[in-house]
């Protein structure tokens, strides 16, 4: 997998976990919470995840929604700041 493709695979990550705690980003940065700087440091910690897979069985099995990241996910935090 090329960097670029990793990239996006974990900008796609992050993006479906935002929809399934129902952070809409788009709003976010509008409301100057989130700007794009952030949001590529959110992928970049991605990036560094060793759970891919996991995430996206996870992801898959929250389907309907979820309260909170799983345990492993790097971007724990900044998604908890954002669902406030």
């Amino acid at each position: 997998m090329s960097v670029s493709e990793r990239f996006e695979h974990h900008a796609k990550l992050v993006a479906e976990m935002a929809d399934t705690l129902g952070v809409d980003l788009i709003e976010t940065m509008q409301r100057g919470n989130l700007d794009g700087e952030d949001l590529r440091q959110m992928v970049n910690k991605c990036t560094g995840c060793t759970s891919p897979c996991e995430c996206n069985d996870w992801l898959a099995a929250h389907k309907d929604g979820a309260d909170a990241t799983p345990d492993f996910c790097r971007n724990a935090d900044t998604f908890a700041k954002l669902k406030i």
